[in-house]
């Protein structure tokens, strides 16, 4: 290289050189690009991991072993396209899916707002709840579950107001981390006690008690699907980030939400595992406290795996619902003044702005109403809130499909022909299952 070098101009040496400078920035531009797009998609899991994973995927294993891993990766496949359409509108569009349903009119805010918003309020309780059960069990506090859930519930918010998205994102980011490597090696500690017969079982798709909690496990798993709104309104908001005149790749937007979405469907089954290999064989019923089901589960696997496997278990537990807790108060506050402003208020990040510091604390009232009425009732109270938020999935599938369908976006964005087969697929399956739960 340097013999070729010699041959060469002054001009051509400094030619070179301002590429490869050029070069380094590109690729280092590149990977700052890719780390801020997963932002969105860690928010996303963390938003996901959390009830549904912690709660609902561990009593599936208690209850059933492995017989119902399937219904939970099914769960993933049919919801994916709903989700993956948050991404590409607001990665497109760089604007709000709730903005595409105000373009289809008037009627479509009002119908996501009656499907979602009212029960808000209860599915933060049942975060709370489960939040303040393990950090109870876990610190030796003599507070009542109540109590905790609120002051936990208020410290949230407050960081949240204080903090915004930056704050969010980095909290989740470091919570994630300590939540993956924990749930994962928890998980390979209780392999040799899985029955994994059990994965065969059918019997269960033959018992109405069954579908009912299937029903209920695949309302959060792995998200209430009106979070494919927050979603939209985060990739936007990490594309606003960019430098002006900088656009990142589509691809890059959707890679990334892929990454999140297969680390979330990796730490369902986890959980699922974990209930199977611990409290399956044992033949254990899950309490129905809060409380009461973090000190279960806590001292099963201390009994089982010894102390140190007990560790890591509350670790992850504290850590799934922080996580849940901190993302899903921010998808309400975004819910209420993403609904506000496209239907009532005013355009502009300032306005929003407004509005969302006047929701978290309104929710944060309206859920410690909640709290106060059903603290003592925790998997009934759960139950109720995801198969009411499962019910109103085809709606709001519905109308994701019709945004990216026909709202105004780069053709490009608009998502393929067999991606709009299965949203049309997970719109029919999720109506059958939405009206055999009215039925049982």
């Amino acid at each position: 290289m340097a013999a070729r070098q010699k041959g060469l101009t002054l001009a051509d040496r400094a030619e070179i050189a301002s590429l490869s400078a050029l070069s380094v920035t590109l690729r280092s531009q590149g990977e700052v690009d890719m780390w801020r797009m997963i932002g969105p998609a860690l928010l996303f899991s963390g938003a996901a991991i959390g009830t549904s994973h912690l709660v609902q995927s561990t009593r599936a294993g208690a209850l059933y072993g492995l017989a119902l891993v399937g219904v939970i990766l099914l769960t993933f496949v049919l919801k994916y396209p709903a989700f993956r359409f948050g991404v590409d509108f607001g990665h497109a569009a760089r604007r709000s899916l709730m903005s595409g349903y105000r373009e289809l009119g008037l009627w479509a805010p009002l119908l996501f707002a009656i499907a979602v918003i009212p029960l808000v309020p209860v599915i933060y309780a049942a975060l709370a709840t489960g939040t303040a059960g393990i950090a109870t069990f876990l610190f030796g506090m003599t507070f009542p579950v109540g109590m905790s859930a609120i002051g936990i519930f208020a410290f949230v918010a407050m960081v949240l107001m204080i903090g915004g998205y930056d704050w969010l994102d980095m909290i989740n980011r470091v919570l994630m981390l300590f939540l993956v490597v924990s749930t994962l090696i928890t998980t390979a500690m209780v392999l040799p006690n899985v029955e994994w017969s059990t994965a065969f079982n059918v019997d269960w798709a033959f018992e109405p008690k069954t579908i009912l909690f299937v029903v209920a496990l695949a309302g959060f798993m792995p998200n209430p699907l009106d979070v494919s709104v927050t979603q939209s309104m985060w990739t936007a908001e990490a594309e606003d980030r960019l430098d002006e005149g900088q656009v990142s790749p589509l691809s890059e937007a959707r890679g990334a939400f892929v990454i999140g979405y297969g680390v979330t469907a990796l730490l369902a089954v986890c959980f699922c595992i974990m209930g199977a290999g611990v409290m399956h064989p044992e033949g254990i019923p899950p309490e129905t406290s809060a409380t009461g089901f973090a000190q279960q589960i806590v001292e099963l696997y201390s009994t089982v795996l010894g102390d140190w496997a007990a560790v890591l278990v509350g670790i992850a537990a504290l850590s799934v619902m922080l996580t849940t807790l901190f993302a899903a108060l921010d998808v309400g506050g975004r819910h209420v003044a993403s609904f506000w402003q496209e239907t009532f208020g005013k355009a502009g990040h300032d306005a929003f702005e407004v509005t969302y510091r006047i929701a978290i604390p309104g929710l944060v009232l309206c859920t410690g109403l909640v709290l106060f009425a059903f603290t003592a009732q925790f998997t009934v109270m759960l139950d109720l809130a995801i198969s009411a938020s499962f019910i109103g999935a085809p709606t709001i599938a519905t109308l994701n499909h019709l945004v990216v369908t026909r709202c105004e976006m780069d053709e490009e964005a608009r998502p393929s022909g067999a991606v709009r087969a299965l949203n049309i697929s997970a719109i029919g399956i999720m109506t059958a299952l939405a009206i055999a739960f009215f039925l049982l």
